[in-house]
């Protein structure tokens, strides 16, 4: 998904795109050459040229951000802390899970993606109370993510115009298109993933930063908001 809040004065252009490509509204764009001709298909990262504003998937995604697991445990010492004495099994809100998107916090897990299911593994310790009573007896984590969204065909914007949307100028906008892995502090800079992704990671010294955050993502609205550089 991409957002417009602020583009003073910028305008975005039109490219031709790669047939082959796939991307969502929000991706990064680069280009590449087709047969004779440059086309605009998603960025590696080295050298991104603007944000994508056009459908060309065959399924969409969606971003699960701070997401609370909370869930009752009988604890067992061990080392004088109360841990569980089994795995746990948690079915998350959506199946279907990127993998190399996920990210539990503080509570290491095992994730069984396409069914959208944690396992919280024996030896865990408590940590949380939820009945007040000042002794642990719950396992309380968040976990980030990004899905794919069920019973929902994809689209392609580009096939009559075989042309994408590119906003390259300066520019302040919302996407959910960004490594859910990584925190977002505001003014932290932003690089492209391998994958067309916004991050605060830079991949190699050759990733040049092509933004700002203006306001990081939160459990109500989960979208990253930028000012493009």
């Amino acid at each position: 998904m991409l957002r417009i809040l602020e583009t003073g004065y910028s305008l975005p252009y039109s490219w031709p795109v790669d047939t082959a490509a796939e991307f969502e509204p929000g991706q990064i764009a680069g280009l590449t050459v087709q047969g004779n001709q440059i086309v605009a298909t998603v960025s590696d990262g080295i050298a991104p040229i603007g944000v994508i504003d056009d459908i060309k998937t065959k399924a969409f995604t969606a971003t699960a951000w701070d997401e609370p697991i909370i869930v009752a445990a009988t604890g067992v010492l061990s080392g004088g802390v109360l841990v569980t004495p089994i795995d746990i099994k948690v079915e998350l809100k959506n199946p279907n899970i990127v993998p190399s998107s996920f990210i539990s916090i503080p509570v290491s897990v095992q994730l069984i993606p396409r069914n959208g299911v944690i396992i919280i593994p024996a030896g865990t310790p408590l940590n949380f109370d939820l009945t007040g009573s000042g002794t642990p007896n719950a396992i309380k984590t968040i976990v980030r993510y990004t899905y794919q969204i069920p019973n929902i065909i994809g689209d392609d914007s580009t096939f009559a115009s075989q042309r994408v949307t590119i906003w390259f100028q300066r520019f302040i906008f919302q996407t959910d298109k960004f490594e859910t892995s990584m925190s977002y502090p505001v003014n932290s800079n932003l690089f492209v993933s391998e994958t067309g992704l916004l991050t605060t990671r830079q991949p190699t010294l050759n990733h040049p930063s092509v933004g700002i955050v203006t306001a990081p993502p939160n459990s109500l609205i989960g979208m990253l908001e930028c000012l493009w550089l």
